[in-house]
């Protein structure tokens, strides 16, 4: 496995002074925002201008190797607008991986959401449905189903023209939002629906991520990318408030959760436990630090996690079981 870093946290630095500080730390990989949701300063279409081998050279220059393009968006939006953009970043995203996979032979995962739609034809904003009653809720996740599938089958053939994955984050307030939505978009549309595994999003919800990750290689070669992001659950907010909890995420000491840099959400040894499993399922890829922990700067949160998977990460092939 290799340790990585999406760069998003640094998006205020030149990206030859992000890259030498992620290599310096001790990454073999990195990950780079390409628009939507993520910013594109280190990686903007209109800069690069269809050319990736001054991005290549950067990143060979200093042995590192790009994991993964994030776009993360919402392409089925319900306003069009909004979709179409998110929609043209997509395929740029795509059509960028596709050249940069055929010049090195890296493989670049795709990463982001898979969207949500509003509840009918004429809803202005996207709905999450998280109960099955009363019965009109059902109605409208049947019409989101509806949405999705015909745009990813469509985008489906797209990504297999160009050779790529795919990934989406299991994320609520987006159609996939747990392994089963994944799983159930990956059989409408095909083998390149792929996961980028983010416990994070996983343990707020209740959800045992080494259970998820068995689950999810027990349907086929899903897992293609991983963030290495933490969760903190505060059971005194949350035994009351629950886990659904719209407090501003600055409000930390309110909410029932909060997102942590690795090992203060969770220990070593579930740290190790998670990894070991994505290699029982043989996931030897990218663990891609994603920090979004607002008790920490991006630099110490980021080190603190690097540290923590230095010890954890499995960095070698297993040897003969000589005892056995």
């Amino acid at each position: 496995m290799k340790i990585g870093a999406l760069t998003a946290p640094w998006a205020g630095e030149p990206l030859e002074k992000v890259l030498d500080f992620l290599a310096e730390a001790g990454c073999q990989t990195v990950e780079l925002g390409t628009g939507n949701y993520p910013p594109d300063a280190h990686c903007n279409f209109s800069e690069l201008k269809g050319d990736p081998i001054p991005l290549v050279t950067a990143l060979k220059r200093r042995a590192l190797v790009l994991s993964a393009l994030s776009c993360h968006g919402n392409p089925i939006h319900p306003n069009p607008t909004m979709a179409k953009a998110h929609h043209e970043v997509f395929r740029s995203t795509v059509r960028l991986a596709a050249a940069i996979q055929q010049m090195t032979g890296w493989d670049v995962a795709v990463n982001g959401f898979s969207g949500l739609p509003g509840g009918c034809a004429t809803d202005k904003t996207p709905n999450w449905v998280v109960a099955p009653w009363p019965d009109d809720h059902l109605q409208a996740l049947e019409y989101q189903w509806g949405v999705a599938v015909e745009y990813w089958q469509k985008e489906h053939a797209f990504l297999e023209e160009h050779g790529v994955n795919m990934c989406f984050e299991m994320h609520p307030n987006f159609l996939v939002y747990n392994p089963r939505t994944l799983i159930k978009l990956r059989d409408a549309c095909g083998p390149r629906i792929c996961c980028n595994f983010d416990p994070s999003h996983l343990g707020w919800q209740g959800i045992d991520p080494c259970a998820a990750i068995r689950w999810l290689a027990a349907k086929g070669d899903v897992i293609k990318h991983v963030h290495a992001k933490d969760v903190m659950i505060y059971d005194w907010n949350a035994r009351i408030h629950g886990v659904l909890d719209t407090t501003p995420y600055g409000e930390e000491a309110a909410r029932a959760w909060i997102f942590r840099t690795v090992g203060y959400g969770h220990g070593a040894e579930f740290w190790a436990d998670m990894i070991s499993t994505l290699r029982m399922v043989g996931y030897d890829g990218a663990l891609s630090i994603e920090h979004e922990d607002s008790l920490m700067s991006s630099n110490e949160g980021f080190l603190k996690a690097v540290a923590l998977l230095k010890q954890a990460a499995i960095f070698e092939a297993p040897t003969a079981m000589t005892w056995a």
